[in-house]
């Protein structure tokens, strides 16, 4: 019964999720230098594969950090605090440029036409990496492994990152036109 009940915890202990722990940050070197990407040709941060979701997407304390500077570089003050107001909405499924991470980094890192700025070059590239998985936990996409741990029944709205992702087709009755 002994030995039973030993390799159940152990069954358990292994088929527990955790979250993935970086606890080297980027380096500021690996700062993007230039705002804009000029060619192909020009070197610039490896961005994940079209399969990863990025450094920070499963990492708790990545999208803390990445909420804490979401108010930091005043990013509400366009998006509101993920709702929309100047800038579109960032808390739906629909994405004007595209939700993946290397999208919503490219976004951010050189700015899309009639709006957007570029911040490549004034945000380091551990920055808008944070700000990424943020921004994709908003929507929904966070793993749940990466959920917060701390209590949230207490706040005005509920946490992001508890936030179920939409599917695209369900906007049309919320956004009209």
């Amino acid at each position: 019964m002994r030995r039973f009940s030993l390799l159940l915890c152990l069954l358990a202990l292994a088929a527990c999720e955790r979250e993935e722990r970086r606890f080297r940050e980027l380096p500021p070197a690996a700062a993007r230098g230039l705002p804009v990407r000029v060619s192909v040709l020009q070197p610039a941060t490896p961005l994940p594969g079209p399969n990863e979701p990025g450094p920070y997407a499963a990492n708790a304390y990545g999208i803390s950090e990445g909420k804490r500077l979401y108010q930091w570089y005043n990013c509400s003050g366009c998006h509101a605090q993920g709702g929309g107001g100047i800038g579109p909405p960032l808390m739906d499924a629909r994405w004007i440029y595209g939700g993946e991470p290397e999208n919503i980094r490219d976004t951010i890192v050189e700015g899309r036409p009639n709006g957007m700025p570029s911040f490549g070059g004034h945000i380091p590239d551990d920055h808008v990496w944070k700000l990424v998985a943020y921004v994709r936990s908003m929507a929904g996409l966070a793993p749940k492994a990466a959920s917060s741990g701390r209590s949230d029944h207490m706040a005005a709205r509920p946490s992001e990152q508890r936030k179920k992702p939409e599917e695209p087709g369900t906007q049309e009755a919320r956004h009209p036109g």
